[in-house]
């Protein structure tokens, strides 16, 4: 079996704990997916792939070059699911542009900074994935997709039953929106190459985390073939 990411951080009893309680099950896509790719925009990736320490200059929030390793599979997957024909959906986070004192998304004030409020360029989707007609663009206050949107109301009205979470970060806006999204009774999967975070260790214990309780952790590859054998056998 593949080694997962997080297993260099467990030791043997939690590893006991965790199978030992049955945690982790699989559940698996339902009939009636969709993607919804969280915060990949320039304020969470930089303008180009470079060293988060100096990304971090331009854009506070930036993961670096572990957002640009991330984008590729995520265009992948998004190409597969605009072929496929599921709904797709996409949030940004937007600080208030004349009250910079306002808690966005986490606390303290980073979303008063000019590159990451209303209309700056780090609140812009990355040109490598940006959006076509037909795809709903959610602007968000708080770390969940769900959390003061109409995100749920759509899911409703297209009947969905699963959704494929992307984006970032790991630790925080995924985190809560995967939590959210089981809380509704969503059926959630997690590409693991499609979620990025600013570090290295929350990045892997969170994913950790949502695979035993929350969510299946998978990897592109596995989510790809189960949407496309998924048509074909429609």
């Amino acid at each position: 079996m593949t080694k997962r990411i997080w297993e260099k951080y467990l030791d043997e009893r939690d590893q006991k704990v965790y199978s030992g309680a049955g945690l982790g099950k699989v559940n698996g896509l339902g009939e009636n997916p969709a993607l919804v790719i969280i915060d990949v925009t320039y304020g969470f990736t930089g303008e180009e792939s470079e060293d988060i320490e100096q990304s971090i200059k331009k854009y506070p929030t930036s993961c670096g070059a572990d957002a640009w390793k991330a984008i590729p599979h995520i265009k992948e997957l998004l190409n597969v699911c605009r072929e496929v024909n599921i709904p797709i959906f996409y949030t940004i986070i937007e600080g208030h542009k004349h009250n910079s004192n306002e808690k966005t998304a986490i606390k303290g004030n980073v979303f008063g900074h000019p590159t990451l409020v209303e209309g700056g360029k780090g609140t812009e989707i990355v040109q490598q994935l940006k959006p076509i007609p037909g795809e709903i663009v959610i602007s968000k206050k708080k770390p969940s997709a769900f959390f003061g949107t109409p995100l749920v109301s759509y899911l409703v009205d297209e009947n969905v039953d699963t959704l494929i979470v992307t984006g970032t970060t790991t630790s925080g806006c995924v985190r809560a929106s995967v939590v959210d999204a089981f809380s509704y009774n969503f059926n959630v999967v997690v590409p693991e190459e499609c979620v990025f975070d600013r570090g290295i260790t929350t990045h892997a214990m969170n994913l950790f985390d949502m695979q035993q309780k929350y969510a299946d952790v998978l990897s592109t590859d596995e989510v790809i073939k189960s949407l496309k054998k998924k048509v074909q056998h429609a």
